[in-house]
């Protein structure tokens, strides 16, 4: 059977070369006679792979100097907890956008640590910047510039005073950004960078050193930094996979090269849904996101057809998240333009047979 398009939001599919040489690997990395599963992080062969993967992926985004990468365990949600408990006391005050589910997760738990103003709070749109009610005396500002649930997107990162940090799972890598406008980027691995488990956090060097006395070892990023986050095992499959998907990103042309194919994919998907009466998608125009594509059909007792019909037609994962209802279509890194133009014949097709 051929691979299918899968339209998950995560975790997402992965670029098939990646797929390819990790099968090829998987028995025998480097003529190491082992998988790198098997491999201690503490040997040669592994850290030398895994000091690759940091300098591949400083290249790509141009990660400035003065800038730690982390490769944590835990995912994005662990970071939750960690950007409080390094960046704050618990007296402090810090600001948070509250504009969809996952920005609404971080703040419910930061604020079992320090105090929260919810800068604004709206899952439909970003609000215009005079709505923003930010604090005089923030340790830090907090937002998701991706919402991978409603397809809410920032185009641009809110202009602040003090440290900005964003939860960048679901665009990491898909476009360049100018990391020194933040003060800390974290990601999930399991949409564009690789498989679920792994997280990064890219944080400026002085913002490192404040942990509060009680952050467990592991949540540390300092401890984590001087320990080239290896304090413990991490998670070095997915490490290493992490590190072919960098490679693979170079080799396309890098994060330029990204921006271009995923606007061109984005572009072509919500032309298609605003052309056909029968679809729909919410989200003001100027704030639809390029990652993530949530639509609705016009009658909804369709939905169940239409997805077990895009399923035989090897779409994968088109339906919408229970929160919101109707379809979405995730089109990270991996997904080629071919997957986007099958899922816009189908959608065409459909339309015409049951509108």
């Amino acid at each position: 059977m051929s691979r299918a398009f899968n339209f998950s939001a995560g975790p997402a599919m992965l670029p098939e070369a990646v797929m390819r040489k990790a099968q090829a690997e998987m028995l025998n990395w480097n003529d190491t006679g082992m998988s790198v599963m098997e491999m201690s992080h503490r040997s040669k062969e592994y850290m030398e792979m895994a000091k690759h993967a940091e300098q591949t992926l400083r290249e790509i985004m141009g990660i400035p100097d003065n800038y730690k990468v982390l490769f944590t365990h835990g995912g994005a949600s662990l970071q939750f907890s960690a950007i409080p408990l390094n960046l704050s006391q618990p007296n402090d005050v810090v600001d948070y956008f509250d504009t969809g589910v996952w920005s609404h997760k971080a703040i419910k738990e930061a604020q079992r640590y320090v105090n929260v103003n919810v800068v604004c709070e709206n899952h439909h749109r970003i609000p215009d910047s005079s709505e923003w009610s930010l604090s005089s005396n923030a340790k830090y500002v907090h937002y998701t510039p991706n919402e991978t649930i409603s397809g809410v997107e920032f185009m641009k990162p809110p202009k602040v005073d003090v440290p900005l940090v964003a939860d960048m799972s679901s665009t990491i890598l898909s476009r360049p950004i100018d990391v020194s406008q933040f003060g800390v980027i974290y990601a999930g691995a399991q949409k564009n960078i690789g498989p679920a488990g792994l997280a990064i956090v890219i944080v400026r060097e002085d913002l490192l050193g404040e942990a509060r006395d009680n952050t467990p070892v592991l949540m540390n990023w300092q401890v984590t930094a001087e320990n080239d986050s290896m304090y413990n095992t991490p998670p070095t499959y997915a490490w290493y996979l992490a590190g072919l998907v960098f490679d693979w990103i170079k080799e396309q042309g890098g994060v330029e090269a990204m921006a271009k194919h995923n606007q061109t994919k984005a572009s072509k998907l919500y032309a298609a849904i605003d052309a056909n009466p029968f679809y729909s998608n919410p989200v003001e125009p100027s704030q639809r996101s390029w990652m993530n594509v949530p639509f609705t059909l016009k009658d909804s007792s369709l939905d169940s057809l239409f997805l077990e019909e895009s399923k035989k037609a090897g779409l994968l994962n088109l339906k919408g998240h229970k929160v919101v209802g109707g379809m979405r279509a995730s089109i990270y890194n991996a997904m080629p333009e071919e997957g986007v133009e099958a899922l816009i014949a189908f959608m065409n097709d459909f339309a015409q047979r049951y509108g």
